[in-house]
């Protein structure tokens, strides 16, 4: 971050000096003209090659591969909502098995017809840099299976993708956790509502409060608490550090994290549409069965950040 901190600067400080000499060229004598052209066309080369090596600075600040951390979350639209993010759960969920990625439920709160409030769950495998761009506001319009009238509605779900950072990325102190343990809500298992299974983890330096319950025992369910605290604090540190930056980098950094609404699924008109990039792809109920490798690919290659 230094570095790109350095090149920015440095790249800055060229252009400053090709504004000074163009300023020279328009009001002084020939000669002084003369010798800023040519210092100018030199600042010029300079620049080139100071914007190709931040370039390369920026790619090697991408996040290496990682396994993701997803969190959907129901948003406007009531029970369709639950539903349209419990079907993005399955989209995901396919594609990881299409990509031989492990998927593992982290923690989810289940509504009675089959949809969630919310479910945060682990991609395990190199998975990150290619789901990523998932993340922000995902819309759908469709007509509800609840729907007597047959009018469309239109519902939406939140998406967040987190890294899920390596051991020696994040360091948590015990010291600086409160954790606490209660009986799992919802439906369950014969010991999941009967036992204080579920725990809850607040991280007191941040206020960070994580809960999991969806395991049998305890120590499964803090694990699964600790992978959701240490990704959401990779993100604050990430915030932290994309504050500090200026120009492209804060810019690339920021549209993963923004919560904007990124995607549009119509079903009446059997299209999937992605604002970002302005651009459509016909054959739903495919690309809600899991088959995500063309949006995915011309994201990376329209978005790369």
């Amino acid at each position: 971050m230094e570095k790109i901190i350095e090149k920015q600067k440095e790249i800055e400080d060229i252009e400053k000096k090709i504004k000074e000499n163009q300023t020279i060229i328009v009001s002084e004598e020939e000669e002084l003209k003369s010798l800023a052209e040519a210092e100018i066309i030199q600042l010029q080369e300079k620049e080139k090659e100071a914007k190709k090596e931040l370039q390369s600075l920026l790619k090697q600040g991408q996040v290496p591969s990682h396994s993701a951390i997803i969190e959907i979350r129901a948003g406007a639209g009531g029970d369709e909502a639950a539903l349209f993010a419990a079907d993005l759960y399955k989209m995901y969920a396919k594609y990881a098995e299409s990509q031989n990625w492990q998927v593992k439920i982290l923690d989810s709160h289940a509504i009675g017809i089959g949809g969630f409030k919310e479910i945060i769950f682990e991609i395990k495998g190199d998975s990150y840099n290619k789901i990523k761009y998932e993340a922000g506001v995902h819309r759908v319009q469709r007509t509800p299976e609840t729907e007597k009238m047959g009018r469309i509605h239109t519902s939406t779900a939140s998406v967040a993708i987190l890294p899920k950072p390596e051991k020696t990325e994040i360091k948590i102190r015990t010291d600086e956790l409160k954790i606490d343990y209660f009986r799992s809500p919802g439906p369950g298992g014969q010991n999941v509502n009967k036992r204080e299974t579920a725990v809850r983890i607040t991280h007191l330096p941040t206020g960070t409060v994580v809960t999991s319950h969806t395991e049998r025992n305890q120590l499964q369910n803090k694990e699964n608490a600790l992978a959701i605290l240490s990704a959401r604090l990779l993100e604050k540190k990430e915030k932290a550090v994309a504050a500090k930056l200026g120009g492209k980098r804060k810019e690339q950094i920021g549209k993963a994290m923004r919560a904007e609404k990124i995607r549009t699924y119509n079903f009446p008109q059997d299209r999937v549409t992605d604002h970002r990039i302005k651009k459509s792809w016909h054959g739903i109920e495919e690309i809600m069965s899991g088959k995500l490798d063309k949006i995915t690919s011309t994201l990376e290659k329209e978005l790369g950040y």
